[in-house]
């Protein structure tokens, strides 16, 4: 029988692979308890979701690699939702209007970055901050309404498939294939890395340490925009409350997917697999008819779980 340590030492080994195997365990497990699990709307609307949650938490995970946090990034995505309608609508092309969207956000993401570094904000209250800040931006430029009237084109991206497969799939493909590169192959993914774990002593060896806090912030802030612009073309309207509690979802996936909220850990694959669980269990519990605060606890347990297991690690 196992005791405390026994336990401890099960949980520390949680990582990809024990995680790949909670998923398809859990997929199974719906598959059996649920009617409509593995039919193809229902697994379609699984990926298109789980991407669009999958695209926003790379971003999160570089920023707590390097022992940050945001809580910004929804209503990033939120602002993103609404800056990309309102030029569409408007008559801008579709190019342009991408890219200035994503300057938007990339800026606001920045922006975190500088406050936290030269204003020696905590994350927590500086995201937090521009996470109010942002919804209200939102809803000024929308007047607290749905922007209606976009493109077809443009809202059929996210419904249409290649090779049988929906397209936000590929676009998180890539973003996955860079974001991993990114960290597994650059300078800067290492400099990530050494800030998260010694902030003092990459000082000294040299490194840029608000290059490297203001990039972090700046990738979560982009890759919110670029999550904003695919729920918009996947709802087909801008909505001025799109993004609610999404920052929640981003940090509970790369938390669960072995990233420490310290700093100086994390991978992309351990996100990737953490978003895609807690996508099934969303999914399913809808399925399963469980009340959506249930949902809540469950996912808010699992973060404080993850938490628990790497701090025992490190202690």
């Amino acid at each position: 029988m196992l005791n405390g340590n026994g336990i401890r030492k099960k949980l520390y080994s949680f990582q990809e692979l024990n995680l790949l195997v909670i998923v398809i365990v859990l997929m199974v497990f719906l598959s059996f308890v649920t009617k409509n699990f593995l039919t193809l709307m229902n697994l379609e609307n699984l990926v298109r979701q789980t991407a669009i949650n999958g695209i926003i938490s790379l971003g999160m995970t570089f920023i707590i690699m390097s022992g940050g946090i945001d809580l910004s990034v929804g209503s990033i995505l939120g602002i993103a939702s609404i800056v990309v309608s309102k030029f569409l609508v408007g008559g801008m092309p579709t190019f342009p209007a991408f890219i200035v969207t994503l300057a938007v956000a990339a800026f606001l993401g920045a922006v975190n970055g500088l406050v936290i570094h030269y204003g020696k904000i905590p994350p927590f209250v500086a995201t937090l901050g521009m996470s109010q800040a942002a919804r209200g931006i939102v809803m000024l430029l929308s007047n607290a309404r749905m922007v209606a009237g976009l493109p077809k084109k443009f809202t059929e991206f996210a419904q249409n498939h290649f090779l049988g497969i929906p397209n936000l799939f590929f676009v998180w493909l890539v973003i996955i294939l860079i974001t991993y590169i990114i960290t597994s192959r650059t300078t800067f993914g290492r400099n990530v890395f050494a800030v998260g774990s010694n902030r003092e002593a990459a000082r000294l060896s040299g490194i840029s340490i608000p290059k490297v806090t203001i990039m972090v912030y700046l990738i979560g802030g982009l890759l919110a925009g670029i999550a904003g612009i695919l729920m918009t073309s996947r709802l087909g309207n801008g909505i001025p409350t799109a993004g609610q509690g999404y920052e929640t979802d981003a940090i509970a996936s790369a938390v669960v997917g072995g990233a420490s909220l310290s700093g100086g850990a994390g991978t992309i694959l351990g996100t990737v697999l953490g978003a895609m669980l807690i996508s099934v269990i969303q999914n399913g519990g809808n399925l399963l008819g469980i009340n959506p605060f249930i949902l809540q606890i469950v996912i808010g347990v699992l973060i404080v779980a993850s938490v628990w297991i790497d701090q025992s690690r490190k202690s």
